[in-house]
């Protein structure tokens, strides 16, 4: 972890107020994209962000220090969008699947066929998606991801191949068809 981070995680676990506002400051917007990127929905991603900050906030003195926190806070998130969207499936209430994702769109929008990579990635179904979204939005390895989502490394690296193919078949697919 960064000296200047390990001294904010300090201050926080010292009551500092000010402390946890610089910290959701640096992770707000990431987070917020990443919640968008697997729900496709800026309510939910907001209310997602929101938990996983409350939760941070509880259990920062459980926090092992000497530990990376990005791979901690992202894990709370990953956990909370998880839970969020199974319980949104139980309400019986879908998310669009017409939503763009916002966060794509901004990577994208300098390039030509930003469409045909949206599109490409909503065929991904949630679990290729969510690794998606960590490594390349993200910029996670194989390693922080498989703690995140408390998964072997090889299961991610698998399913980071399965997902380059999908992509690679629809977006190859859509271009023949031009």
């Amino acid at each position: 972890m960064a000296d200047p981070e390990r001294k904010l995680i300090r201050k926080i676990k010292k009551g500092n107020q000010q402390a946890f506002k610089k910290l959701y400051e640096i992770y707000a917007d990431y987070s917020l994209r990443t919640a968008y990127a697997i729900t496709r929905n800026s309510s939910d991603a907001s209310d997602i962000v929101q938990e996983t900050f409350i939760k941070v906030y509880k259990n920062i003195d459980s926090y092992d220090i000497t530990k990376p926190f990005r791979p901690w806070f992202y894990q709370i998130l990953m956990n909370e969008s998880r839970r969020y969207m199974k319980k949104r499936s139980k309400e019986g209430i879908s998310v669009e699947s017409e939503q763009l994702l916002d966060h794509l769109r901004n990577q994208m929008e300098e390039e030509k066929n930003y469409e045909v990579r949206e599109a490409a990635m909503e065929q991904l179904n949630d679990h290729h998606r969510t690794v998606v979204v960590l490594k390349y939005l993200n910029g996670f390895s194989e390693k922080d991801i498989s703690h995140v989502l408390d998964l072997n490394v090889n299961t991610v690296k698998s399913r980071l191949y399965k997902a380059r193919q999908q992509l690679k078949a629809f977006i190859g697919g859509v271009a023949d068809e031009e």
